[in-house]
This record gives C-alpha cells, sequence and structure tokens, in this order.
C-alpha cells in the first residue's frame, strides 16, 4: 500500500507519540562540578588521603555508572582553597562545595562535636572508634542538625584518628620530667596533659616539624599514622605509647546544603552513600596505618617505649572529672552535653571495652 504525504505524517507523528508513552521519561544529561578539599595535606593525613584515593573516584565512576550525568570535581587540599582552621566556613559559604576537617579546629562552633576528645583513655581501636561515634551521632541527632541549621551543611561522613601518644625531642622517664615541659596538641587534648604539669600549646599538623627543630615545644600529641608520615621523629626521636584512644569521628565530611539540594535524586543519593562509605574506608586505612606507623617509626630509629600500666592508670584517674566538666560547659552553652557524653560513655560500655577509670556525668 503507498501511503500519500499526509496519511505518512500522521502515522509517523503517532508512532513517536506511542513510543514516548511506553518509554521512560530521559532525564537531560549535565554536567556537575564539585570543589573538594581540606586544610590537611593528601599523603600523611589519612582523613584526606581518604578523600582523595576512595570518596573522589568512587563518586567520578558511579556517577558515569548510574546516571545520565557527568561529574567533574576539582580537588584543593593541603591549604590550597582553605586551611584547617577555615574549611567549616568554606563548606558554608560554599568556596567549597565538599569539605573534611578535624571538629578540634573549631572549638567554639562546634565545642560539642569535641565528645570523644572530652573522655580520655577510651577505645584504643580506630575502627571501634568510628562505629561508636556513629552511633552516638544516630542516637543525638542535634550533632548533625546543628551542622545543617547553624552551618548549612550536611554530614556525609565521620571519620578520626588512630591512637593518640605522646612524642618529644627530649627523653623522659617519669610524669615529672614533663614538667613545665611545652608540648602541642590540637586544642581539646591539651587538657590530657594537666596531670604531667606541661605548658600546654595550640598547633596544627603542618607547623609542627619545623617548632619541634627550634624548639618552639618540646613534644607533641600525636597518633602513629601522623607522627611518622610527617616526620616528627626526626626532630622529635622519643615516642612513648600511652594510649589516650582513638578519636574516632573527630573529622567530619560534610556538604554545602544548597550544592547538595541543586543535585538531581539520584546524584544525591550517591553523594550521600559514599559518604558512608567513606566512614568504613576510612577506618580500615586508619587502623593499617597506625600498625605501619608504630612499625616505621621504630625502623627508622625512632625510640618506642610503652609507659607502665600503672602510670596510665593514674593519669586516667587524674583526668576521671574531666568527661563531667566538659558536659556541663557544653550544658552552659545550650548544647546537650550531659546527654550525648552519656550515650558515649555507654556506647563504649556496652562495646565490651574496659575503661581505665569510671567517668560519671551528674
Amino acid at each position: 500500500m503507498i501511503l500519500d504525504h499526509r496519511t505518512f505524517l500522521i502515522c509517523a507523528t503517532s508512532a513517536v507519540l506511542a513510543a514516548a508513552l511506553v518509554s521512560p521519561a530521559r532525564v537531560a544529561a549535565e554536567l556537575y562540578t564539585l570543589r573538594i578539599g581540606s586544610g590537611h595535606p593528601a599523603g600523611p593525613t589519612v582523613y584526606v588521603t581518604v578523600m582523595r584515593d576512595y570518596v573522589v573516584p568512587e563518586l567520578k565512576r558511579r556517577v558515569a555508572e548510574e546516571t545520565e550525568h557527568e561529574l567533574r570535581i576539582i580537588e584543593g587540599y593541603g591549604g590550597s582553597i582553605a586551611s584547617v582552621a577555615e574549611t567549616l566556613e568554606a563548606v558554608q559559604t560554599g568556596i567549597l562545595d565538599i569539605g573534611a576537617f578535624c571538629t578540634c579546629f573549631e572549638p567554639a562552633k562546634l565545642f560539642l562535636h569535641n565528645f570523644q576528645y572530652f573522655v580520655p583513655f577510651g577505645p584504643q581501636d580506630a575502627q571501634q572508634a568510628i562505629r561508636i561515634s556513629r552511633q552516638v551521632y544516630d542516637r543525638n541527632p542535634w550533632l548533625a542538625e546543628q551542622l545543617e541549621e547553624r552551618y548549612g551543611q550536611r554530614l556525609l561522613g565521620l571519620n578520626g584518628f588512630d591512637n593518640y601518644h605522646l612524642g618529644s625531642s627530649i627523653p623522659w622517664d617519669t610524669v615529672a620530667d614533663l614538667r613545665g615541659v611545652k608540648i602541642a596538641g590540637a586544642g581539646p587534648n591539651l587538657p590530657w596533659l594537666e596531670f604531667a604539669g606541661v605548658v600546654p600549646v595550640q598547633s596544627t599538623l603542618p607547623d609542627g616539624y619545623m617548632s619541634l627543630q627550634t624548639g618552639v615545644y618540646s613534644g607533641w600529641l600525636m597518633y602513629p599514622s601522623s607522627y611518622f608520615a610527617y616526620k616528627f621523629h626526626e626532630p622529635a626521636p622519643y615516642y612513648t605509647l600511652i594510649g589516650f584512644g582513638a578519636m574516632g569521628g573527630a573529622v567530619i565530611m560534610t556538604m554545602n546544603v544548597r550544592t547538595l539540594d541543586r543535585l538531581p535524586a539520584d546524584v544525591r543519593q550517591i553523594v550521600e552513600e559514599v559518604g558512608r562509605g567513606y566512614e568504613v574506608e576510612a577506618a580500615r586505612v586508619l587502623e593499617e596505618r597506625q600498625i605501619s606507623g608504630l612499625a616505621n617509626l621504630r625502623a627508622a630509629g625512632a625510640i618506642v617505649r610503652e609507659l607502665p600500666e600503672e602510670v596510665r592508670r593514674e593519669w586516667a584517674q587524674s583526668l576521671r572529672e574531666f568527661p563531667n566538666r566538659m558536659a556541663k560547659e557544653a550544658d552552659s552553652r545550650g548544647m546537650p552535653g550531659s546527654v550525648v557524653l552519656r550515650s558515649y560513655l555507654e556506647l563504649v560500655t556496652q562495646s565490651g571495652y574496659e575503661w581505665l577509670v569510671k567517668y560519671t556525668i551528674e
């Protein structure tokens, strides 16, 4: 049968409409650009390394394979976009779309997010510490809500640090030897040193090597992974295993809420799933780096020794009031400090970890 021109157009149009009815609507493919960064460098710093080696390639891969869209990521680590003390604000203003940072550098704005630091001599295993911190966040939604409501960013994932010990440029045999010595730390962990009578100095990792070398301070409260990676053992070769605990959840990865909301639903879902995957991958890498960090310190000639157990217990006993003091300080700032600290203590105890001292939140 031969169709005239008009009949052909009608049939062709009907065929297109029929195909549209039976075929799912295709979303126009778009190119989205995200800026990801941190104040610390990738390589020596585990939480940034996992961003670079896991988060970035996983986001690109999944968006390419599972959506119609394309993702371009601009990376800025080591302070190239924002310093360690500016990352929260960089995400808030949109200078960074995704950032990761230690809550220790935001002692005022994120005071209660440092709850792990308020309870020293806790879990020694980074994987356990991060799992428990996730449970604390899930049980206390105020923590994530504060980030969103006050600072315009969604919590994507938790990270942290491996077990804290003390490195120094000077040898010491007893706690009394540390009296009057300047020791650096991130801020919320400096009260751990009250028992030793040291002079606390707040500092950052990028400043550590030169400051130890020139005698600005004589020691660092630092976990093995970064103590070796930043080569602190060169100016400060004495590394004493005290076991103040792994600070799971002390690092958070967040995303600007406005940026997240502008993404298509399927891309948003991938971003949030990769954020949770970041926690698992980071915990695994942290534990590996703690083991290799200690081995590398010994191989490099650092003098590694363990603090006697009786001294650890005495040190912990000296800090038995510290968690309650910090809980009440958070309460006075309008934060649920006592509730969060009780949750943390309860969850750690339920995990089977045995505390060196009984902490009580009144």
